[in-house]
């Protein structure tokens, strides 16, 4: 992702190794500072001008609460066991049992999909927009075996593909795009290299 919006090498080799936090990012994202975005897990790090930020795994919140009280702007989560608890600060959704994956229509519901990334997509629609535009879903390691544009979560290198989640998270996408058409809902990949094949792919150039 970063690499889309020309980050140098060395500021994202920074990031990853600790000696940049991740709003060094911020000033090369401005073409989206205006838009509507919502923050999947630790990239609402990125920058306070992000709409909201939505995690759907309970140890991300008590592993960032500090970080999850500074941030300004809206808070969500569908993990049903940090709803149990009442956190204080944190929306919360419904996952829908009964629509697992793809997109769940029903109200304050959404379909978990097996992951945040996914799940944000079915969040977004009931935000009541018509065009969503993905970016760091690339479902896969980079050419520098990274999983993500950043170290936060310290996972460090995987090359055993059987441990990586990537196989679980495409599971939901196909039916991600059915629902799409269904709902009038547009989807776009600005990931040109990513592993999700039901969603058309488009560059960062054509959709700013």
């Amino acid at each position: 992702m970063p690499r889309q919006f020309g980050v140098p090498e060395s500021t994202v080799d920074k990031v990853y190794s600790g000696d940049l936090p991740m709003s060094a990012y911020s000033p090369f994202l401005s073409p989206i500072h205006s838009k509507h975005v919502i923050a999947v897990n630790a990239a609402f790090l990125i920058g306070e001008w992000m709409d909201l930020v939505f995690f759907g795994d309970g140890g991300f919140y008590f592993k960032n609460r500090r970080e999850l009280s500074d941030f300004p702007k809206i808070r969500v989560s569908c993990n049903p066991n940090l709803k149990t608890k009442s956190v204080q600060g944190v929306r919360f959704v419904s996952r829908d049992g009964k629509h697992p994956h793809g997109i769940s229509s029903r109200r304050n519901r959404v379909s978990w999909n097996g992951n945040t990334g996914a799940a944000a997509i079915n969040l977004a629609y009931h935000l009541g927009v018509k065009r969503i535009c993905l970016l760091g879903f690339d479902m896969k390691l980079g050419e520098d075996e990274r999983q993500h544009f950043h170290n936060h979560y310290r996972k460090g290198k995987n090359r055993d593909a059987r441990k990586l989640p990537f196989h679980r998270h495409l599971r939901g996408f196909p039916m991600i795009a059915q629902d799409a058409r269904k709902l009038g809902l547009e989807v776009l990949n600005i990931n040109p290299d990513s592993a999700i094949l039901e969603l058309p792919k488009l560059e960062l150039k054509d959709v700013l």
